[in-house]
């Protein structure tokens, strides 16, 4: 069952930790969404894999004939349900569309990017530190995981705290 206390490691980390092209391209999305460090990198990279292996093992499963692949089909439709609710990918979209995912779409649906794209904050840097002193609110509620990912519905619904000073100078 293993230890309540002991919490599950949500990433995994490359295996040839030294290849200069992926560092590289690690760097610049650090910087570009205002990342703490590598690892919430790998952990949404880790999300996305675990999404396209789910369409990769559904796309098989749909050709077989008969029962199985009607429920094949139906999973499919629900992992592109949740998908679209998330905001990644649209309501027409297949399971090739989830293939063609890249770690971006996640990251741009991260609470600390949408308070920056929505000009809450100047910098992505300050929409994180927003985040974490607790002046942004989703739907009324204070959020304060920057790593918070923003459904289509609660999109619209990113303000500033109620009891912030931010919310009552309105300025940034």
């Amino acid at each position: 069952m293993g230890d309540p206390k002991r919490h599950r490691k949500k990433y995994t980390t490359p295996t040839h930790p030294w290849d200069k092209a992926r560092l590289e391209k690690e760097m610049e999305l650090v910087i570009k969404y205002g990342l703490r460090n590598k690892r919430e990198l790998w952990r949404f990279q880790n999300i996305l894999r675990k999404y396209r292996r789910v369409a990769r093992d559904l796309l098989a499963e749909i050709g077989l004939p008969g029962k199985e692949g009607e429920i094949a089909k139906a999973k499919a439709q629900t992992v592109i349900k949740k998908l679209n609710k998330m905001g990644i990918l649209p309501e027409n979209a297949t399971l090739d569309d989830i293939l063609n995912l890249s770690v971006e779409d996640f990251l741009e649906r991260r609470l600390q990017t949408m308070v920056y794209r929505q000009g809450l904050a100047k910098t992505i840097k300050q929409a994180r530190q927003f985040i974490t002193h607790g002046h942004i609110a989703v739907d009324g509620r204070r959020v304060t995981s920057p790593s918070f990912i923003v459904t289509k519905e609660l999109e619209s619904k990113i303000s500033f705290y109620k009891n912030s000073p931010l919310a009552k100078t309105e300025v940034v």
